[in-house]
């Protein structure tokens, strides 16, 4: 089986070379780069598992970037940072992010967090790649939703996690222990914040009432249910 290649994109280069030895100690492929335009352009033959990406970028905004690769390109995101305020990782996460890990880091929790992303959610239908559900149709390789006029939204790595494990169990409560459990990210608040932040996205783009959705129901102090009729193709 081939290792994961993670890329690693930050100006710094001991922060580069910290990663990339413990990934690589870790078992995976590794690819750096100084600057977003070299890391725009090795995107173009090389498919990465995972992309770390620093915000602090000098040839480009970093958080435009990460909107660009979650939104525009599917790709699955960690942000790594020094940028510690709660907005800072709230912005990160609303705009596709997976994950936002802080400067200073331990390098295990790095890789460990990678390794979440990596781990393939226990589901019915792993092998279908779109599902039909109250006049919607989410496809996972295209990372689109298509409502029954053919209007496509798309939606990120992060979302697409959580759409799809609704999906894979329809009118099932679904605790919050359950889903950090299938998800992983970080723990207490940062999660809960995580997982508010891509259901409200979510229910955005399924053009949800906010004050009384029909699909994505929270069941308070218990979860999340999903109340759809769905079919994998």
């Amino acid at each position: 089986m081939t290792q994961p290649l993670v890329t690693i994109l930050d100006d710094e280069p001991a922060i580069r070379t910290i990663l990339a030895d413990a990934l690589e100690e870790a078992g995976f492929r590794t690819l750096s780069f100084s600057r977003a335009s070299a890391f725009e352009a090795a995107l173009k033959t090389h498919k990465p598992d995972v992309c770390l990406v620093d915000l602090g970028l000098p040839d480009t905004d970093g958080l435009t970037l990460v909107h660009k690769l979650a939104l525009e390109q599917g790709e699955a995101v960690i942000i790594i940072s020094g940028r510690a305020q709660v907005q800072d990782r709230v912005t990160g996460l609303e705009l596709g992010a997976d994950d936002y890990i802080i400067k200073p880091f331990d390098p295990a929790e790095v890789v460990a967090r990678i390794r979440v992303r990596l781990r393939t959610p226990k589901a019915t239908s792993q092998s279908s790649q779109v599902a039909h559900f109250n006049g919607w149709t989410a496809s996972f390789d295209s990372y689109t939703l298509t409502d029954e006029m053919g209007e496509e939204t798309p939606f990120s790595h992060a979302e697409g996690e959580v759409l799809r494990l609704f999906l894979d169990a329809p009118k099932r409560l679904i605790s919050r222990a359950q889903m950090q459990e299938m998800l992983g990210g970080g723990a207490g608040d940062s999660f809960d914040r995580a997982m508010d932040v891509r259901i409200s996205r979510l229910r955005t783009k399924l053009r949800e009432d906010p004050k009384n959705p029909r699909l994505i129901k929270t069941i308070y102090g218990a979860g999340y249910i999903f109340l759809g009729d769905v079919e994998w193709t």
